[in-house]
C-alpha cells in the first residue's frame, strides 16, 4: 500500500490517471454564485467536467492537462478561490461547520486562526484544524488534529485523539492552538504525522484534559436546499444547471458529500440526492479505473448496482474513498476484486478474484 504523505492543492496539483487533481480550498467552505459557475466552466474547459466533494469540505476539479494548469491557476486567482503563494495555501487546512452566520464564533476564530497560521511551526502537510463551535460538535468524524468546539459553558481546544480539550476563552485562542502545535513538534509528533497517532505513544499533558466537549450532534442530511452527491462527484455541467435553476446566490461544502445552497428556490435536483434514505449517500466508491492509475477495476458502475449502506468498493488497497472499517469492502486487485467483511481495504480478504458478474450474481 502506497498512501501520499501529503494532500493535492492548487498549486501543487497531484497526478491522477486521468490528469491533474487540482484541490480548492473555499475560505469558510463558502462560494458565491460567481465563484462556483466559474469553477464548473473551468472544470468543463481544461478539465474532465468532474467536481469532487471532499471529506475536508473543499473541492476539486480532476482531469487537469498539465501544459493547462498555470491557465486554471491564473483562472482561478481571478476568482479568489486560491492562496497568494504555495506555502499559504499549504498552511490554510482549516474545516469549519456549514451553518456559520456572519460574526458568530465561526467566524470570528477563523479570521483570528488565519491570522495565527504564519506563527505556526512546520507541521505534516496532512495535519489540519477544525473549527466546529456551534451548539455541539458535529465535525467529530472529519479529519483534523486540533479541534475547537464547545463544552457546556466554555470553548474548548482538543487534540484529535484525546477525549478531552482545554477550556479557552476566545481571546486565548490563537496563542494555544500555538502552543499545542509547538508541543506536538517540541515531542517528535512530526515523525507519527498526526495528533491522534502521537498520542498513542506520547501522553498528553493533564492540563490539556481538563474540560469534555458537548456531545457530538448528527450531521445534516439532504433535503429542501441541501443536496448530496453520490461518492461525493459532482457533474459540473448539472450543477452549473442547478445554480441557474434554483437561483442561488451561494453554496456550502460540507465533509459530507452535500452542498447547501442559499436563497434557492424550488427546482429539478439534477441527479442529486434529496432524499435522506437513498443508499447512494451512504455508499462508498472511489473514482477507479481508468481515472486513477492505481486502479484495475470500474468501482462506480458496481458501487452504484450494489449501492446499500456499509458498502465499500475501492480500486486498490489504499482505500482513499473510505479509509476506515466497512461493513463490506470490494477491493480491486489485477481486474478482480478481493472481499473484506468488517475491515479495511488493506486488511486480509476472506474471498479473491471476484469478477463483477460474481459479486451481481444471486447465491442459489
Amino acid at each position: 500500500m502506497s498512501i501520499k504523505g501529503w494532500c493535492p492543492g492548487a498549486w501543487r496539483p497531484m497526478m491522477s490517471g486521468d490528469g491533474l487533481i487540482v484541490r480548492i480550498r473555499p475560505r469558510l467552505a463558502r462560494l458565491t454564485r460567481d465563484q462556483i459557475l466559474g469553477l464548473c466552466t473551468l472544470s468543463q474547459s481544461h478539465g474532465n467536467g468532474i467536481i469532487d466533494l471532499t471529506s475536508r469540505a473543499n473541492l476539486q476539479m480532476r482531469g487537469i492537462k498539465e501544459h493547462d494548469h498555470q491557465t486554471v491557476l491564473t483562472q482561478l486567482q481571478s476568482l479568489d478561490l486560491i492562496d497568494a503563494t504555495p506555502e499559504a495555501e499549504a498552511k490554510r487546512n482549516i474545516v469549519t461547520i456549514p451553518l456559520w452566520q456572519d460574526g458568530d464564533l465561526t467566524t470570528r476564530l477563523h479570521t483570528a486562526i488565519l491570522d495565527t497560521l504564519p506563527k505556526m511551526p512546520t507541521l505534516p502537510a496532512k495535519m489540519g484544524i477544525a473549527i466546529d463551535t456551534g451548539p455541539q460538535p458535529i465535525l467529530t468524524n472529519t479529519s483534523a488534529d486540533f479541534r475547537f468546539e464547545r463544552s457546556a459553558d466554555t470553548l474548548v481546544l482538543r487534540a484529535d485523539g484525546a477525549p478531552n480539550g482545554k477550556a479557552i476563552t476566545e481571546a486565548e485562542a490563537p496563542q494555544t492552538l500555538l502552543d499545542l502545535a509547538k508541543w506536538f513538534v517540541s515531542t517528535n509528533g512530526p515523525a507519527s504525522g498526526r495528533m491522534a497517532k502521537h498520542l498513542k505513544s506520547t501522553p498528553l499533558p493533564a492540563d490539556w484534559q481538563d474540560t469534555s466537549p458537548a456531545a457530538a450532534a448528527p450531521p445534516l442530511q439532504p433535503g429542501g436546499t441541501t443536496y448530496g452527491a453520490p461518492f461525493g462527484s459532482i457533474d459540473a455541467t448539472a450543477l452549473a444547471a442547478l445554480i441557474n435553476d434554483s437561483q442561488a446566490t451561494t453554496l456550502r461544502v460540507t465533509p459530507w458529500r452535500l452542498f447547501i445552497l442559499e436563497n434557492a428556490t424550488p427546482c429539478a435536483p439534477h441527479g442529486f440526492i434529496t432524499d435522506a434514505n437513498d443508499p447512494l449517500l451512504h455508499t462508498h466508491a472511489c473514482p477507479g479505473a481508468p481515472a486513477c492509475a492505481a486502479a484495475t477495476v470500474d468501482t462506480r458502475q458496481l458501487a452504484r448496482q450494489m449501492a446499500t449502506p456499509g458498502l465499500h468498493v475501492s480500486g486498490c488497497d489504499k482505500g482513499c474513498a473510505h479509509p476506515r472499517r466497512a461493513t463490506t469492502t470490494l477491493v480491486g486487485r489485477d481486474g478482480t476484486f478481493d472481499l473484506v467483511e468488517n475491515g479495511h481495504p488493506w486488511d486480509a480478504p476472506r474471498a479473491t478474484g471476484l469478477t463483477a458478474k460474481d459479486l451481481l450474481t444471486p447465491a442459489s
